[in-house]
């Protein structure tokens, strides 16, 4: 296993990345600048952290690795994927079990036809890989990108991005013996395609989650769901996204909240005024009920330098949300309050603090955050930061 300690150097910034430096509402931090090398680059999955203040996590730069970074900023590289039969390119994060062993999912790799279609993989406390699902592109479906869930009895649940080109993608189980089954093959309108985000399951074993396109709307290709699997494997569309003005193309997952609902993000949509990337509106952060009935809580917009939230959300024990949003121009981290006032806690600028966090926000519990940003960092190729509100 190889050991890095995390390092900061001053980078000179191109013109048409300076913009005014805000006053902060919270302390920023880098813990670790990725350098590109044997240490990895481009981080992806959301971090988990262990009772120690570990921080694990993945990245994606040369067939990505397995990472834990310590309390004092030294890193250390668990498992170096390789693109072939132990897989390659995890996009989601990690899952630890009470033993200390890691779990998740890369978009590639395997014995797939040309090593294309991803594994589920566990790690040990000695960092030795062991491939617990290969996927083949066929009726078991390809490329999980997002995040797992795992059971009490040791079953993950997830998403495929497609099944074959008879489905855009499903939701699955593996048993804790390897077998994997479809729990619903997707078929695009009415009742959503493309899942890029991992499924959240209730206490009655119903999985939730979101596609990011299908289902509906304005688009051709259907703006988006939220779904509901039930353990039969029944599907229900719980909402389907309409562009303008309650937000379209949901990239994350959805979190819980108290009484039965959930929260994400969508990717565009939301404030007519504002034009994202992929089309009109920069996202919003949403709650929608087990009913059906969503509630945009914020849009974001352009005056504040704010737009495209590719990962999900966090909720502290008061009830405020804690995301990111990708562009305009570099990304930012926020609050938002259960009276739906946003606070921005910081704005990256492209140089040594990193740019284009992708991913959800982790919280530990004297309220501080863990996150990564994909890009930029002292070597350009992103950092994992702390914020303290």
């Amino acid at each position: 296993m190889l050991e890095l300690t995390g390092l900061t150097l001053l980078v000179l910034l191109p013109a048409d990345f300076l913009i005014t430096p805000p006053v902060y509402a919270g302390t920023f931090k880098v813990l670790y600048a990725f350098q590109g090398g044997t240490d990895g680059g481009t981080p992806q999955g959301k971090l988990i952290m262990d009772a120690a203040g570990n921080l694990y996590g993945t990245t994606e730069y040369d067939y990505g690795s397995v990472f834990k970074l310590d309390p004092k900023g030294n890193l250390t590289v668990l498992h170096k994927f390789t693109g072939g039969a132990d897989g390659g390119l995890p996009s989601g994060g990690l899952v630890r079990d009470t033993g200390g062993n890691l779990y998740g999912a890369t978009a590639g790799g395997g014995k797939g036809p040309e090593e294309c279609c991803g594994v589920i993989f566990e790690l040990d406390t000695a960092g030795k890989e062991t491939v617990l699902y290969e996927f083949s592109d066929g009726s078991d479906g390809a490329t999980p990108y997002g995040d797992l869930f795992r059971d009490d009895a040791g079953n993950f649940y997830g998403t495929v991005y497609w099944i074959r080109a008879e489905s855009p993608g499903g939701v699955f189980k593996l048993n804790r013996n390897g077998k994997e089954t479809v729990l619903h093959d997707f078929t695009g309108i009415p009742d959503g395609a493309s899942p890029t985000a991992g499924v959240f399951r209730d206490n009655e074993g119903n999985l939730f989650g979101t596609t990011s396109v299908g289902g509906g709307g304005p688009r051709f290709e259907g703006c988006g769901t939220v779904f509901k699997v039930s353990k039969t494997g029944k599907e229900t569309v719980v909402y389907r996204f309409l562009d303008l003005p309650d937000g379209a193309f949901p990239q994350a997952g959805l979190i819980p909240g108290t009484r039965g609902n959930f929260y994400g993000t969508t990717y565009i949509g939301g404030d007519p005024a504002c034009n994202g990337f992929y089309g009109v509106g920069c996202g919003t952060v949403f709650e929608v009920s087990a009913a059906g009935s969503e509630k945009v809580l914020y849009r974001f917009h352009k005056s504040k330098n704010q737009a495209g939230p590719l990962g999900g959300l966090v909720r502290d024990a008061l009830g405020n949300l804690y995301g990111t949003t990708s562009g305009s121009p570099n990304g930012s981290v926020f609050k938002l309050d259960p009276h739906g006032k946003e606070t921005v806690l910081h704005y990256f600028t492209g140089g040594t603090d990193g740019c284009d966090p992708v991913v959800s926000l982790t919280l530990d519990s004297a309220g501080n955050l863990y996150g990564t940003a994909s890009a930029c960092g002292a070597f350009g190729y992103g950092v994992v930061f702390e914020i303290t509100p």
